[in-house]
This record gives C-alpha cells, sequence and structure tokens, in this order.
C-alpha cells in the first residue's frame, strides 16, 4: 500500500482561516476560506473571538478534503501556520477562553511597555529575545489578560489556566486537549523566550509576573507535536510541523542560507532575512527572530514588520468607500500615471520597522485641488512598496555594517495576496534596485506548514529537495534611476515626519 502523499496547511490568518491541501510536490490541490469577525472595543484595540478562530479554521479544513476529493487518511500530516504574537488564555479543563484573543495589531499594552522602558529593561529584552519592547509583542497583551480579569493570575498560578499564540490554541483543539505546545519561531515572538538557549526565561516571566505554569511545551518547527483526533477530520492524522506565519513563509520560498530575504504582502507586511546561525542584533530599527527550525539548534532571521500592509486597501474599500472591491484597486490607480505628489502614510496602528512610532496616526500628504480619489488610491498602493524599502535599506546597513553574515540583498523573493499586483510589485522593484521575483506558488505561507510537516513524516528528506521545488513565475526588474528613487525615498520620509509629530 503506497503511503499517504498530501500534505494539509492549516493557515489561520488575521483576518481569515484557510486550509490548504498540497501534494509532494509542492502543488496546490484545493484551498478552502473562511473570514471571521474583526472586533474593536475602543481605538486602538483589537480583538478576535478564539472560538470563530477554531470553529472558521477546522470549517475550511473539512471544506478542503471533500473538494480535493481524499479523506484525513490519505494525509501523510498537517502543517499548521498562524498569525503571530496574537494572545490567547483559556481554561484547561473546559477549553472555555477566559477573554478574547487580544492580535498582534492591538496597542492596549504600550502603558505597560513604557513602564518597562522606565525601568531600564530594553536592553535586558533585546539581549534575551531578539525584540524591541513594544506592544506588538504577546508578553504584556498576556500580563493585559491577567491584570485585567478578575481572579485570573491565582488561577494561573495554579495551573488552572494555559497561554498560547494561535498555533497552540488549534493545536490544542485538535488533540482534544491532550497536546499544550508550540514552537520556537512562535514562542520567540512572545518576548518570554530566550533564542539563545530555546528555553522559557525564568527572569522575563519574573519582570512581567506571568505564571510558568501557563506555558506550552516548544518544539522544532518540524516536529510530530501530536495527532488530531479522528473526529476532527474523520481519521487521526499527524500535526507534524507549526510556524508563526512569517517565518513559515521565509522557509516555503526556501530561503534557507543566510542573506536569502522574502517580503510577505498581507494584512501587514512582513521581510524577513535569513541570517544563518549567528544571532546579531540590528543597528537599524530591526528585530532579531527565530527561524524556523527543523532541528533544536537556533537559526536566527532579522525581521521588519509594516503593521498597515494589504490592510490599507481594505481601508479605501470600507473606510473610504473608494472601491467596491479589493482587487479594484489597481484598476483605480493605474487610472492616473502617478500620485500626483500625494504620499499616503497608513499610521492607523503607529508604526512599525523601522520607525517603532507608538504614536503615530495615518497621514495624507501633497494634496491639491487637483488630486482626486484615483490618486489616493495609488499612493496607498505605493506606500505598502515605500514602508518595504524603508525595511531592506535598514537590512542593508546592517548587513554592509556586517551585522549580518550576509553581503547584502541581491533579489527579494515575494508572496502574500498583494503580490499578484504587478503595479505594486514593478514600483517595489523600482523603489529597491534589485529584482522583485515573484514565485509560481504564492501561498509559501501555507507552502512552508506544508513543507515543514513533510519533513517530520518523511515525505520530504532534506532542504535541498525542497529548494529544488522552488519556481519561478515572474521577475520585475527596476527600470527607475536610482536619482529617481532616492528621491521617492526622501518625499516618503518626509511624510512619515508629518505622521510622527
Amino acid at each position: 500500500m503506497n503511503r499517504p502523499q498530501f500534505l494539509l496547511a492549516l493557515d489561520q490568518g488575521t483576518s481569515s482561516s484557510r486550509s490548504i491541501v498540497f501534494d509532494a510536490h509542492g502543488q496546490i490541490v484545493a484551498k478552502a476560506q473562511r473570514e471571521f469577525r474583526q472586533i474593536y472595543p475602543q481605538p486602538g484595540w483589537v480583538e478576535h473571538d478564539p472560538k470563530e478562530i477554531w470553529t472558521s479554521q477546522i470549517a475550511t479544513a473539512q471544506e478542503v478534503l471533500a473538494q480535493a476529493h481524499i479523506g484525513a487518511a490519505d494525509l501523510a500530516s498537517i502543517g499548521i501556520t498562524n498569525q503571530r504574537e496574537t494572545t490567547l488564555v483559556w481554561n484547561r479543563a473546559t477549553g472555555e477562553p477566559l477573554y478574547n484573543a487580544i492580535v498582534w495589531q492591538d496597542r492596549r499594552a504600550e502603558p505597560a511597555c513604557a513602564v518597562l522602558r522606565e525601568r531600564g529593561l530594553e536592553a535586558v529584552v533585546r539581549e534575551k529575545t531578539g525584540l524591541v519592547l513594544d506592544a506588538y509583542f504577546s508578553a504584556t497583551k498576556l500580563k493585559w489578560i491577567l491584570d485585567s480579569v478578575p481572579g485570573a493570575r491565582a488561577a494561573a498560578r495554579c495551573g488552572e489556566l494555559a497561554f498560547g499564540t494561535v498555533d497552540s490554541w488549534l493545536t490544542w483543539h485538535l488533540t482534544g486537549g491532550e497536546v499544550h505546545a508550540t514552537d520556537v519561531s512562535n514562542a520567540s515572538r512572545t518576548m518570554l523566550f530566550n533564542v539563545h538557549s530555546n528555553r522559557w526565561d525564568d527572569e522575563l516571566l519574573e519582570i512581567l509576573d506571568i505564571p510558568h505554569e501557563m506555558l506550552p511545551e516548544v518544539h522544532p518547527s518540524s516536529h510530530v507535536y501530536g495527532h488530531a483526533r479522528a473526529d476532527r477530520l474523520g481519521a487521526a492524522v499527524a500535526i507534524g510541523g507549526i510556524a508563526g506565519d512569517q517565518q513559515s513563509a521565509l522557509f516555503g520560498q526556501a530561503c534557507f542560507r543566510a542573506g536569502q530575504t522574502k517580503n510577505t504582502y498581507g494584512t501587514g507586511c512582513f521581510m524577513l532575512m535569513h541570517t544563518g546561525r549567528q544571532f546579531q542584533n540590528s543597528a537599524n530599527g530591526l528585530i532579531t527572530t527565530s527561524a524556523a527550525q527543523v532541528t533544536a539548534t537556533p537559526e536566527f532571521a532579522l525581521e521588519g514588520s509594516v503593521f498597515i500592509g494589504g490592510a490599507v486597501v481594505q481601508w479605501l474599500r470600507d473606510g473610504l468607500q473608494a472601491i467596491k472591491a479589493s482587487d479594484a484597486v489597481q484598476g483605480l490607480a493605474e487610472s492616473v500615471p502617478d500620485s500626483g505628489g500625494v504620499m499616503l502614510v497608513p499610521a492607523f496602528t503607529g508604526l512599525g520597522a523601522p520607525y517603532w512610532k507608538a504614536d503615530a496616526r495615518g497621514a495624507i500628504v501633497g494634496l491639491t485641488r487637483g488630486t482626486t480619489v484615483a490618486h489616493i488610491a495609488r499612493a496607498a498602493l505605493e506606500s505598502i512598496a515605500f514602508q518595504s524599502a524603508a525595511l531592506l535599506q535598514a537590512m542593508s546597513r546592517d548587513a554592509l555594517a556586517g551585522l549580518v553574515s550576509s553581503g547584502g540583498v541581491t533579489e527579494l523573493r515575494v508572496d502574500g495576496g498583494a503580490c499578484v499586483n504587478n503595479l505594486l510589485m514593478q514600483f517595489q522593484a523600482d523603489l529597491l534596485g534589485i529584482p522583485v521575483v515573484r514565485p509560481k506558488v504564492i501561498e509559501t505561507t501555507a507552502l512552508g506548514a506544508a513543507y515543514l510537516a513533510g519533513l517530520s513524516c518523511g515525505v520530504y528528506r532534506s532542504l535541498d529537495e525542497l529548494a529544488a521545488q522552488w519556481q519561478v513565475e515572474r521577475t520585475f526588474h527596476p527600470t527607475m534611476s536610482r536619482e529617481r528613487a532616492g528621491e521617492l525615498m526622501q518625499h516618503w520620509e518626509h511624510a512619515v515626519a508629518q505622521a510622527t509629530l
């Protein structure tokens, strides 16, 4: 009897849950997707219903197996990839969430971060975790829940509560509460994890008053965590891979060597450069994070995170009502030859790397009587490329300064929903001055999870085998002069300054 060769990737994102079935060649067999509610209790707060995360995810998993005309017994393994930093707490006995999931975009924990900065703890956090001390990460979100929900901390100390990022929540429910675990890439985003030792850090837990009893076990990203129960999908299936969405995308893009770089264009934009086994802090506003790991040996990446990427198109659609559907933005933007001098800084939830301005707010500058909604739409689209260009410039400065073991970035591999926009990708190449390479399979976040699961279950033998499967769909070569690109970046930085006054 032939061994099952299909892989199921559960891709739990910020605005939707998706499931994709891949064959052993990394080709998509079928996919299913469901959006779920975004909850905004007050300005700067973003929440999800944990039960909706689970029900939407398992529903898409069941749907995609039906679409692929296969059963769970035909799956070699399940890989999970997820929105990172989003923080959940639930009761171990009942599985009931203690509070809504606090989403990575949420800024309510900034006052707690300010207190920690005043205590002079930035350097400690940076050295142990590679992260900046910011409300973006899970630790202060978790502290807020423990401080705000009556009786939560006492219950946590008694071992009654479990903390996890979204991957842990899904794994818990898939296994019927038998497995409380996460992988190194997700753990590295909590601001509680020592990336040098690959262990939860006792000093950080004490500083934040987080009970150790709440925490999941941590394993390599490619690892058999347990088995999804038969009543979930129709047969017991190994959960063989877990990685946070951006590390998973880096893996799915076959960026296994130092210097290889990818950018994901999703709700936010996330650029990662693999830096090998050498831990180095950035001098240019980036963070150091754990890469997806197939062994217990730590591997790292430099990362820059843009909080509002593709979400600016959602704002054009839902907030400004400039377009009826997200895919209409390219046509509207192309109806004008350029943005007419308009710059849009989408700092709706502050600015991430390389600026780290939590109090920044969105701004549109350069408006004239001749400005139309088409110019604003083009400026919104271009803002995605400008923010990403600022990230790559920061990475290049780190590389040239010898802070990472790479001579610089020679090409940018791209993925995510917005990378199908040819206007955006060409403008990105023009700003960067290097080729922008779009692969044939742009679902690289899910593909990375599938590859990690396939490695742990014997579908694949090596990283070289995976690298050989990566194929180019289109390469965008820069056509703009470096002088003009430099002028545009200066205009962008001027606009950013207006948003951070």
